[in-house]
This record gives structure tokens, sequence and C-alpha cells, in this order.
């Protein structure tokens, strides 16, 4: 069930938000596939994606030696992918059980990682260094309202020279009626400074269910995306739109080869599903 044009204050929504990400977190344990983190070859399928785009811009063309923040962590598979990949790796994220989770996965993949328990737009405050690369990826900015204030936490991380990567689920896959049976818009594409209020006891990966199932969410177009890094002195460096997506969006998709969830095929040319963009700060 959902609600459109919420007027609600910031603190109350993330903290609505962080609770329902609490309460994922053990659902999200049990669907993460922690077990393969043993082998210290694995990456997760994210990190494992999102290093062709990003190495190329970094130097050497690897993530060895360099200082990686990781905002909106989660869980850590990402992270400890990361640091597995030779960084030395901070991961925020505004959930406390789900770092605890996140340290726990670290020290059993033999990894340090530094944890910081922020809200994600207080990032710069809240960390300690400045940073080669700040990554982010991926269903992250949905749930933030302020778009510029995230890109000057960015901005702020980063040393001259920084990389900033981000891979997200599209603003115009968002836009869609996810139930349909065929492609047609349902929700808002543009932002009037209002949210969406969502209604769910259901999470994205893992069949378990969470107590408290209010979220908000903010529709942020590309534009925006752009005009918000743009805004905070980054350098646009790439901008790309990909096909395939890391969870189930619509019971219509198929599941492609390496796990990613695709549009039948008439349909896979119609819509992107991700965005990735590389910026860099002078």
């Amino acid at each position: 069930m959902s609600m459109d044009h919420v007027d609600v204050d910031w603190e109350h929504a993330r903290d609505t938000n962080r609770a329902n990400w609490d309460d994922r977190v053990p659902i999200h344990e049990g669907a993460y596939g922690l077990d393969a983190y043993a082998d210290p070859a694995h990456r997760s399928d994210v990190v494992r994606q999102d290093l062709p785009v990003l190495t190329p811009w970094l130097p050497g063309g690897s993530l060895a030696g360099l200082d990686l923040c990781h905002l909106q962590c989660h869980i850590g598979t990402d992270t400890v992918s990361l640091a597995r990949e030779g960084a030395r790796v901070t991961g925020v994220d505004f959930s406390h059980p789900a770092l605890v989770s996140a340290a726990a996965l670290a020290e059993r993949s033999a990894v340090d990682v530094t944890w910081v328990e922020a809200d994600v737009l207080d990032a710069r405050a809240a960390v300690t260094g400045d940073f080669d690369v700040v990554y982010t990826s991926i269903g992250t900015i949905c749930w933030l309202a302020d778009l510029d204030r995230w890109a000057a936490q960015v901005a702020g991380l980063l040393r001259p020279g920084g990389v900033f990567f981000i891979r997200d689920g599209h603003p115009a896959l968002f836009a869609l009626d996810e139930a349909a049976d065929e492609l047609v818009t349902r929700h808002r594409y543009f932002p009037d400074g209002t949210a969406q209020q969502w209604d769910d006891a259901s999470t994205y990966a893992g069949d378990g269910t969470v107590a408290r199932t209010r979220t908000y969410e903010w529709p942020h177009p590309l534009s925006e995306i752009v005009n918000a890094l743009l805004g905070a002195g980054l350098r646009l460096r790439r901008l790309d739109e990909g096909r395939t997506l890391p969870w189930r969006f619509s019971p219509r998709m198929e599941q492609a080869a390496g796990g990613d969830w695709v549009w039948p095929a008439a349909d896979r040319d119609r819509i992107p599903t991700t965005f990735t963009i590389v910026a860099t700060r002078d």
C-alpha cells in the first residue's frame, strides 16, 4: 500500500526508515549468501559488476592501497568485497544492527573495515579523514530527501583527484507500475518536496517479513542526481544506463545468467533499469 505527496519532516522519515532497515537485517543475513564469504576469492555480485566501470578511473587501475568510503553499506557484503580488493575501507550506515552484522562478517572474512554509524546526510562530520574513492551502490538515494546535501557529503569526503561512483535503480524504472502486465507508469517521476509513503511487510531479499512496515522514499529524476553532483563541484566523467537489476522489481522480470533480473526480451530495450555515474573532484 502506498500514498504519494506525503509531507513529512526528514528526522521522522529517517527514523521510520531506520526502524524498517533494522528489521531487515536478520532477513537479509539469511538471503545474502553470507557463507560464500568464507572463500577469500568471493566478491558480491554488485561489486563484481561495478569494478570494471570503477577501476579504469583509479591510479594503476586498482583499489589496492586506496582509501575508500562506502556510504549506506547495510550488512557489509559489498564493503567486505571492496576491502578484499586491497582498499582501506570505511563503511557508513544509519542502522546499528546492520553494522553489527557487517562487523561480524568482516571479522569472519579476515578483513579490516572501519564502521561508522551515521545518517549519510551527516557523513562528512561523522567520518574521520578523506578518501580516494567514495562508493555507493545499489538502492540508496531513493531514501534521501535532499540530494544537494547528499552530494555535498560526497564532495567533502573526497580528496582532490578522488573518484565518486554510484550505481542505482533508474528513476524511470521507479515510475513504473511494478504489478502491471506491461510497461506503464504509475508513480511520480519528478520531485515536489514531498515523500512517497509505503506500508509493506516484505523486503527485496528473503522470505521473511518486517514488524515495522512503514517507509518513506523520494523520487529523484536523473537530471536532479546529475545536477546535485555538479552543484557540489564534482566533474561528471561517465554516465551509463543498464538493462539488468540485482533484485526483482516486478514479477514479470526473469532471472538472467549470473543472477540478475531482466525484463522479458520484448521489453528489455524499452526501459533502463539502472544508471551508473562516475565523477571526480578536481
